[in-house]
């Protein structure tokens, strides 16, 4: 045989030799450094998934345009921070709010393009919390933008609600003892309708989707199936927040993109101590009948996300989600350490990752890095655990220096401004 065949020969068998180790030592011992945007990657690209493409559809490239409506308290953070690393990585422009409406665009107000900050313009991604305007993010984003958010089950994401902006909420304020049992038992007493952050204290997904949360499905049933045409018409997948992980699996078909770029650590959680370890039953149903709107939303999208599932194949998508499961939790001895565990913010030392704290009452809590280190693997995995606060400052600055833009002279990753808690908009029309 002659020399050059001999050693495609070797070859080939080399690169053999090479997949199928990566396929017998899968995640468990393989992990990959790729220094572009300091991107830490625990799945190899190589493992086989186990939710193959359709049949008949040939390999799609990454979708690189996405726009999430981040509903609130429905792990809408997490999901923020894995679209803000997958732009970083890929050099793409995030759309950042103006400092006058801080970390938000201006919310409660409706989304108006002019809340964006020019430096962050045109975008290739939108994350941060809004209230929906379709005319104004269609007129912002590029053609071709996928549009996904998240719901909460209702109950559950009241009672996440009614704790986390008790300091915030006139509604919630006026109840004795901040007794969420009160409030429902006879929400009437201290609900006003149009009085400032009253959609937190009723029906605020339909609210954040853009719609009337003061009008009721039982009086008005022809109403919640509008809303739900109008929602369906836009975003191509809506997430169930319970069933998380089985979201990130179909978010990342919908998009294609690997696993690893939808590798996730909770942000935003409260500690036990500061929620309902269980909502009572008779509580959950006060919760529902109160947020009928929501409810309504939530039964319908969560319906129309297993008919969603069945279609991928609810078999490979629940291993899929399995996978992802195991390569988090290596990811995440990886970052922080051989038992990574969520601490409270007054025991993180590193104060990039320190969660913005709602109150006194309400403890959020974060991640910490294990030791000082230095380098992108250790900026990766900051950015893994970093809130949502600090990481918009970072970005800000990052996207504005791009453009050379003239910014104040701090480090880009050490002593971040604290957050902020949130500012009391002027009154006014709920439009622009």
């Amino acid at each position: 045989m002659p020399p050059i065949l001999q050693r495609l020969q070797q070859a080939t068998k080399m690169m053999s030799r090479r997949r199928i180790l990566l396929l017998v030592l899968g995640c468990s011992t393989l992990s990959l450094l790729i220094h572009q945007g300091a991107q830490l990657s625990w799945y190899p690209k190589l493992f086989p998934l186990s939710c193959p493409p359709l049949q008949d559809s040939p390999p799609r490239p990454k979708h690189m345009t996405v726009a999430f409506l981040k509903t609130h308290k429905t792990a809408g953070t997490t999901v923020q921070n894995i679209l803000f690393r997958f732009a970083e990585r890929h050099n793409l422009t995030v759309a950042l709010p103006h400092p006058r409406c801080e970390h938000q665009f201006c919310y409660p107000r409706n989304f108006s393009a002019h809340f964006v900050h020019p430096a962050t313009r045109p975008p290739h991604v939108l994350a941060s919390h809004l209230r929906f305007d379709r005319a104004e993010l269609e007129g912002l984003m590029p053609p071709g933008t996928v549009y996904v958010t998240i719901l909460r089950e209702p109950a559950a994401m009241f009672e996440s609600l009614f704790t986390y902006y008790n300091q915030y909420c006139p509604a919630f304020r006026r109840v004795p003892n901040a007794s969420l049992e009160a409030f429902l038992r006879a929400p009437q007493a201290y609900y006003r309708a149009g009085e400032h952050f009253a959609m937190f204290a009723h029906n605020t997904l339909a609210y954040d989707l853009g719609g009337d949360h003061e009008r009721s499905p039982r009086d008005d049933p022809a109403y919640l199936a509008g809303l739900i045409r109008q929602v369906e018409e836009v975003f191509s997948l809506v997430m169930i927040a319970e069933y998380f992980d089985e979201s990130l699996v179909l978010l990342r078909r919908l998009l294609a993109w690997d696993l690893d770029d939808v590798l996730y650590a909770k942000l935003n959680a409260r500690a036990a101590g500061s929620r309902l370890a269980a909502i009572p039953e008779a509580l959950a149903r006060a919760a529902r009948a109160w947020n009928a709107l929501d409810a309504g939303l939530y039964d319908h999208f969560n319906a129309t996300f297993w008919r969603r599932v069945a279609r991928a194949g609810r078999a490979c998508v629940e291993r899929e989600a399995r996978e992802l499961r195991e390569a988090r939790e290596r990811l995440l001895r990886r970052c922080f350490g051989d038992e990574p565990v969520l601490r409270p913010a007054a025991q993180i030392r590193t104060k990039q990752l320190q969660p913005w704290q709602p109150s006194r009452k309400v403890d959020i809590m974060g991640y910490d890095l294990p030791g000082e280190g230095a380098g992108a693997a250790t900026e990766a995995c900051l950015k893994l655990a970093m809130p949502e606060v600090q990481y918009s400052s970072y970005l800000l600055r990052k996207q504005k220096r791009r453009l050379g833009v003239r910014t104040r002279p701090e480090p880009v990753l050490d002593n971040p401004p604290p957050p902020r808690p949130i500012r009391a908009l002027p009154r006014g029309p709920q439009g622009h």
